[in-house]
């Protein structure tokens, strides 16, 4: 193994290093029966979430070990920099205060703003859930739709369609985000005009997206109904008060964002107002506290007993020491179907990065890929990948204990595969088992010897468990707050910053001129000695060959 810059870095990088090659020959299940209360040793609890990482590649050295790293990191002193609202976006300049949305004690330099912001929130949500924010016909708001992209449209989402059970049964919520068209078409023949809400959520109120299809919805109100009817059905969460009311919005339907809340981590913000439209105000200060209760765990506990520390350190001693190239995460609960979506924007968004917070290439991988979907779904699809493939996967398991559900055991069925699957990851099934079975159905020694090889399942597949005890505002909270700081300590290691995206700019900057020559405007047209690629250039004409009597409409 080639050491990295990491290695000359920090000294446990070496000794981690050195101690993978006394892993080698590891074995998990072997581990259980030398060690029966290992199950106790690597558990954590913390802000309602226990944390079982007993089925990893781990002794108590290598946490030993991965700790002294993040010691060297100086990770305590990076913590306290992010709660306290030093510059940690050292490139933006700004601080990553989205934790102080959620600490009502949090002295941030907009404290007094934010609660101002939270009790308009409040009485917007009261007068749309009890019927008193009426349409431009006197109809009061049945559908509420968002209108966003990436952060401002992937939290509340996910976090809608988490707490389903929480949501006002007379209110539905819709989310449009893609610039397609057929999005938002989809999405307004299942509303009517004069009972609609629409919320415009971007901090800029600059993304071509949104502003698309804020357009299209404006366009298609005022189809239906009277100009002055934008009052009454659009709301917007900025900060470009300006554009906002430039665009038709009332100025006292815009709630504010300030510049030190990234997109990806907005949701506990105005952001998140479709939240609390849906569930309640009392169910968003609830998902607030409960990641709250995160960040105090976050910043108290040793890292030895730190919940996000450890997921953070096991990640790194996976995708360096191992080459895991992904992660799978896999949340046994219908309702947190869009969490793997929802962390792959927090993840990739924020650790896809190959410089160092001083503007140096690295030598070294950062951000595994993150994928998954949810139990049981996956397990008739890609688990077949996970349990017998030849790519290196590790995995986090996501169960609620109850269920809101009245069908107690149809969900224990669901809790029993989680637990099967975490199991057979870890266990596999050996020659000698699958020849005592194959024999005890009768097959013949032929057959036998050409099934098994197909049937042996190596096992010894790490994995990790969070159990929540039930699906509610403040256990989905918690969560959420455990991944974000999961990310966090994973940038700290690699001297990444973890807050900034300019890769997702350049395919912005790039479309604007692509519009143009789309559009087949006279003076766009594509030419040889353009700047444009020969691929770029085919596709360019092949579109306008195809659109020839409708390119400016």
């Amino acid at each position: 193994m080639t050491t990295s810059s990491l290695g000359k870095l920090y000294p446990a990088w070496r000794k981690l290093e050195k101690h993978k090659e006394e892993l080698l020959r590891f074995n998990l299940c072997a581990a259980f029966d030398c060690h029966p209360e290992r199950a106790d040793i690597f558990s954590v609890d913390a802000a309602g979430i226990t944390l079982d990482y007993s089925k990893n590649l781990i002794t108590e050295k290598t946490l030993t070990l991965l700790c002294e790293l993040a010691d060297q990191a100086n990770l305590k002193t990076a913590i306290n920099d992010l709660l306290t609202g030093k510059p940690v976006n050292n490139t933006e300049k700004r601080p990553a205060l989205h934790t102080a949305l959620r600490d009502p004690q949090h002295n941030c330099p907009d404290s007094e703003a934010v609660r101002t912001t939270f009790v308009r929130m409040e009485q917007m949500v009261n007068a749309i859930r009890e019927g008193d924010w009426l349409g431009h016909t006197g109809q009061r708001i049945s559908d509420i739709v968002n209108i966003g992209i990436g952060g401002s449209d992937l939290g509340p989402k996910m976090v809608c369609h988490a707490l389903e059970p929480y949501r006002l049964d007379t209110l539905k919520c819709h989310f449009v985000s893609n610039v397609d068209p057929s999005h938002i078409d989809e999405v307004l023949r299942q509303v009517k005009p004069e009972s609609t809400l629409f919320i415009v959520a971007s901090k800029t109120f600059t993304t071509l997206e949104t502003l698309k299809n804020a357009e299209a919805a404006k366009r298609w109100l005022l189809l239906h109904a009277p100009g002055n009817a934008v009052e009454k059905h659009f709301v917007a969460v900025s900060t470009a008060i300006d554009k906002v009311t430039d665009f038709g919005i009332d100025k006292e339907n815009i709630l504010p964002l300030w510049d030190w809340v990234g997109g990806r981590y907005s949701l506990w913000s105005a952001i998140g107002l479709p939240i609390a439209i849906a569930t309640g105000m009392e169910n968003f200060r609830l998902l607030l506290k409960g990641a709250n209760a995160m960040d105090q765990h976050f910043s108290q506990a040793n890292f030895s007993g730190n919940m996000p520390v450890i997921l953070g350190l096991l990640g790194i001693w996976y995708s360096h020491f191992w080459q895991a190239q992904s992660h799978a995460v896999l949340p046994y609960d219908h309702q947190l179907t869009l969490f793997p979506d929802y962390l792959q924007q927090l993840d990739m968004e924020s650790n896809g990065k190959s410089v160092n917070r001083n503007g140096e290439a690295i030598d070294y991988t950062t951000g595994p890929v993150i994928w998954g979907t949810e139990g049981t779904n996956g397990q008739h699809s890609f688990h077949q990948l996970l349990h017998q493939g030849t790519r290196f996967i590790p995995a986090d398991f996501v169960v609620p204990l109850q269920t809101h559900m009245s069908n107690k055991d149809q969900h224990r069925h669901l809790v029993a595969n989680c637990f099967s699957q975490s199991q057979a990851l870890m266990a596999g099934k050996t020659r000698i088992q699958i020849e005592t079975e194959l024999a005890a159905q009768g097959l013949t020694k032929q057959q036998i010897d050409f099934l098994t090889p197909h049937k042996i399942i190596t096992g010894n597949r790490p994995s990790n468990t969070l159990l929540l005890k039930t699906l509610c505002p403040e256990s989905l909270g918690a969560l959420i707050a455990l991944y974000e700081h999961k990310v966090y300590v994973q940038s700290v290691v690699w001297n990444i910053n973890a807050f900034d995206q300019w890769g997702v700019e350049l395919g912005k900057q790039l479309s604007k001129p692509l519009y143009e020559a789309l559009s087949g405007r006279p003076n766009t047209q594509i030419k040889a000695d353009d700047s444009l690629d020969a691929s770029t250039r085919k596709l360019v004409k092949a579109y306008l060959q195809n659109n020839h009597s409708d390119q400016n409409s």
